[in-house]
């Protein structure tokens, strides 16, 4: 049996009744299930109460501007915000980019172009929240939620660390990762520097999950710069 898809639930955060009853018309009949908010304090309190997918945004609300709204919600959301807004000025259009806002409509709007920029925006959240949960290459397979990693079949014990920099890698698949950036997703900014500790925990990596350390199948050296994952397994040929 086939598991329905969930529906696309949006927040309209508008204090307009005009503009709220248009939207509604609008994107209910394509079948996005949406809650409305009139005010900024309504809007997070929906916001957290049903995280929404996607969250068209005015700038002019009663209680607060529409930026502070982005601003807040950005705090901890990641779904996309649509600032939706009659000010068609570039300065409130930058504020409103700076502050977290992944694109800027102004009023009057047609209904065509708001329901493809809605996608637009849907379908790059998609993208960038929906990485597969295991990423494999020749018969290694690295379980990044449950921090898992197999060769052929079999679980190897990766040290914390050692997981940290494999996924890392294996995220950026195929892409040389410079030293600088691995130190700085693993470590954090004040190791950038240390290449040595890298190297020594590479060194460790490549012992647990190479068939043969010395001439690596799955993490390769870029010399002078660093590393690459391999996004499969070499040909033989």
């Amino acid at each position: 049996m086939t598991v329905p898809e969930r529906p696309t639930h949006i927040l309209v955060v508008d204090d307009e009744e005009q503009i709220r009853r248009a939207l509604k018309s609008i994107l209910s009949t394509r079948g996005y299930v949406l809650d409305m908010a009139a005010t900024g304090q309504e809007a997070l309190l929906k916001a957290i109460d049903t995280p929404p997918d996607l969250v068209v945004l005015d700038l002019a609300l009663p209680d607060r501007s529409g930026i502070e709204v982005c601003r807040e919600l950005r705090t901890w959301m990641s779904a996309p915000i649509l600032v939706l807004s009659v000010r068609a000025n570039e300065a409130d259009k930058i504020e409103a980019l700076d502050e977290g806002a992944d694109d800027y409509l102004t009023k009057p709007f047609s209904a065509g172009e708001l329901l493809a920029r809605i996608r637009a925006l849907l379908r790059r959240a998609a993208a960038l929240t929906s990485p597969p949960p295991v990423i494999t290459s020749g018969d290694l397979e690295i379980d990044i939620a449950r921090r898992r990693v197999k060769r052929a079949g079999e679980e190897i014990a990766l040290t914390p660390t050692e997981f940290d920099i494999l996924a890392h890698l294996a995220r950026n698949a195929g892409l040389v990762v410079t030293q600088k950036m691995i130190l700085q997703a693993v470590w954090g900014p004040e190791w950038v520097e240390d290449a040595q500790t890298l190297r020594v925990h590479v060194s460790n990596l490549r012992k647990k999950i190479e068939p043969h350390p010395g001439g690596p199948r799955y993490i390769i050296t870029e010399p002078g710069v660093g590393f690459r994952f391999a996004a499969a397994e070499p040909s033989d040929s």
